[in-house]
């Protein structure tokens, strides 16, 4: 696993990668949802304390809505379920990594950690093209653990994606 630097962090990823797998597989699932439906096969879990307490995937063509990624629906009902603007704490698990709608909601729910599985090298804003977990004009900074399951996150997209072609 890397951090938002690129740098490979061996005692984070020898702490939580079973951790991290196991809320990633969760986040597949939903990801797998949003392929049944349609929609582009993203899926997102947001974890605080240990529990789950959002989870959402892809719906921007059902909801007929541009923001309805599944992290931004993920941190909606996170904020409603916590009663707060402000997720301080809680980690965003996402299986391909966020675009600059996504991460700029991020920071300002002010998500200690972000975990995701596949690059995104067209639309990924983390380390894919503008690596802005790594900008230091934000007042907030995200820790990035990237590559946990990609090759299933990826190949999920892949698949979905090859079917519509």
């Amino acid at each position: 696993m890397t951090n938002q630097f690129g740098k490979v962090n061996q005692l984070a990823a020898a702490d939580s990668s079973s951790e991290d797998e196991h809320w990633m597989q969760r986040a597949l699932a939903r990801a797998k949802q949003a392929g049944q439906q349609g929609e582009v096969p993203v899926g997102a879990i947001v974890v605080m304390d240990g529990q789950c307490v959002a989870e959402a995937f892809n719906q921007p063509i059902a909801t007929c809505d541009a923001t309805a990624h599944a992290e931004m629906i993920a941190l909606r009902t996170a904020c409603s379920v916590v009663a707060n603007y402000r997720l301080t704490g809680a980690t965003l698990y996402v299986t391909i990594e966020p675009c600059t709608m996504c991460f700029g909601a991020m920071l300002h729910a002010r998500i200690k950690r972000l975990v995701y599985g596949a690059a995104e090298p067209r639309a990924g804003v983390v380390s894919s093209q503008l690596q802005l977990a790594g900008r230091d004009f934000y007042n907030h900074k995200i820790d990035v653990s990237s590559g946990v399951l990609a090759n299933e996150c990826g190949q999920l997209m892949a698949d979905f994606f090859k079917q519509r072609r």
